[in-house]
């Protein structure tokens, strides 16, 4: 099967947007909704600047419901010598292509792994000069479809990010944040939030984003709906969404983790009222440039975040 679409998750994998930097991939995005929602059902009321820093909320009809996609991404720092700090929780491995830019041009190198005697890790980038501290790397872009899965980088969240954009075609009344910072320890949701609580009333939250493939939860099930990961989402909210998903026929799986966190941790932490859940398709090979996806859990995923706003 074919992806609708899969042009723009391309292009949004193909731009580097770390936890901290993710000025660009706003403006990118900023600049589809612009350039496209006047085809839209509903054209969004688009909120950004001053306040909220590279965050970026659109606003559809009367809101009940906010959707939040992160639109960061994990990496690394360069430090001392070309040492390597993580952004985030990337896997480490070995001839790992990083690419990044600095004051002398563009950077790609390899990522490798040193041990001393006492068994402690070093992470270095092999290139041929010394990068500038401070630089960010990202994983490399190869994007692989095939006829069942889409295989790169960044799946996490730039899916997210695909999933939010693709139901802002045909969204009524909702609103989408486009979070910052979420893999590095959150940032913008809690402002963002606050906002559409203070301005529109809005208490509901659905958290789009990419969860893991573990024993319970699998490719070809579905799009999965968290019932906790290290959070607790609110059984009496948490209820209804199971009703809605249980009567639309979308085909969906339940996770239930003990660890985890997402955008829906910072609001559950924070001293909003705001029901959260997370709703994603499950993804293998996480945090490393393999990040693999069934692409029928995709639709579903679009499948049930359309009736889930349409419904809460």
């Amino acid at each position: 099967m074919e992806l609708s679409n899969s042009q723009l998750l391309q292009e949004l994998i193909s731009i580097q947007g770390l936890a901290s930097d993710e000025s660009r991939i706003k403006s990118f995005v900023k600049e589809y909704v612009l350039k496209n929602s006047s085809a839209w059902k509903t054209k969004p009321h688009i909120i950004d600047g001053l306040g909220f820093q590279d965050a970026l909320i659109l606003v559809f009809g009367n809101p009940r419901t906010a959707v939040y996609a992160h639109m960061d991404t994990i990496g690394y720092s360069v430090g001392y010598e070309n040492e390597l700090i993580r952004v985030g929780g990337p896997k480490n491995i070995d001839g790992t292509i990083l690419v990044g830019s600095d004051s002398n041009g563009e950077v790609e190198g390899e990522l490798m792994i040193f041990e001393d005697e006492y068994n402690q890790q070093r992470i270095q980038l092999m290139s041929d000069r010394v990068i500038d501290r401070g630089t960010l790397l990202s994983f490399k872009p190869n994007f692989k479809e095939t006829k069942e899965y889409i295989q790169s980088p960044y799946m996490d969240n730039r899916l997210g990010v695909f999933v939010a954009l693709q139901l802002a075609e045909t969204m009524e009344n909702g609103a989408i944040v486009f979070s910052t910072y979420e893999e590095h320890g959150g940032n913008s949701v809690g402002a963002c939030a606050k906002y559409l609580l203070n301005n529109y009333d809005v208490f509901q939250a659905l958290i789009c984003d990419i969860t893991w493939v573990t024993h319970g939860v699998v490719h070809k099930g579905g799009v999965a709906v968290s019932m906790r990961d290290s959070m607790l989402p609110r059984r009496k909210y948490l209820n209804k969404i199971l009703s809605i998903a249980r009567e639309s026929g979308v085909k969906y799986q339940l996770e239930v983790e003990s660890a985890g966190g997402s955008d829906g941790s910072v609001l559950q932490k924070s001293d909003l009222p705001i029901d959260w859940c997370f709703i994603g398709a499950p993804e293998d090979n996480v945090h490393t440039p393999q990040e693999k996806v069934y692409k029928k859990d995709i639709e579903s995923m679009i499948d049930l975040y359309k009736v889930l706003m349409d419904k809460l």
